[in-house]
């Protein structure tokens, strides 16, 4: 969920596995060093449900160009950011269709973690940290997206995080819960 502090987690993680030593490679989606990763950004930017299919349509191309060139690296560690729940963003019940269609095609972890955070709360991060506002992060779309986000958590192995709480704190439970593995 945008304003969740996915992206910071994931670099935060990055940097604690590297000091142990382990290799890591990072994506967050959508990408900027690639032409759909770029182009899903732009109708992100965009308005209507137009943008809203093209941006979707260059998300997925962002994801699957992601899945074949870099989960197959030989690391110790593949962190995906907005990898199968991307599909939250679809339209009611597509999102479902679409999250149960990727996860069989796409590898799977037994470690994937949701970033649970109040849309009250990431409306308020995203004001203060966003230059521009992307289609899916007014209070509204937050909310239908955080309701989609969560039911989607039942399938597979989701480990929901608490995402309110500092961000040592939600970096730490995950480090933990990661090492049980």
């Amino acid at each position: 969920m945008d304003g969740s502090g996915k992206s910071t987690q994931a670099r935060l993680l990055q940097k604690a596995l590297t000091q142990q030593h382990k290799t890591v490679c990072l994506r967050v989606h959508p990408e900027s060093d690639n032409f759909a990763g770029r182009k899903a950004r732009l109708f992100l930017l965009s308005k209507g449900k137009s943008a809203h299919f093209a941006s979707s349509i260059f998300y997925m191309v962002d994801v699957i160009r992601s899945v074949l060139l870099y989960s197959w690296r030989r690391v110790d560690y593949v962190i995906f950011v907005r990898y199968l729940m991307g599909t939250a963003y679809l339209p009611k019940p597509l999102h479902i269709l679409g999250y149960n269609f990727f996860a069989k095609i796409v590898p799977v972890s037994a470690n994937m973690y949701f970033l649970d955070v109040k849309p009250e709360e990431a409306a308020k991060r995203i004001q203060e940290n966003r230059t521009e506002i992307e289609m899916f992060e007014g209070y509204e779309a937050l909310r239908k997206v955080r309701a989609k986000a969560l039911a989607l958590t039942r399938f597979n192995s989701w480990t929901v995080v608490d995402g309110g709480q500092p961000a040592e704190a939600i970096a730490y439970a995950i480090r933990t819960d990661l090492h049980k593995t």
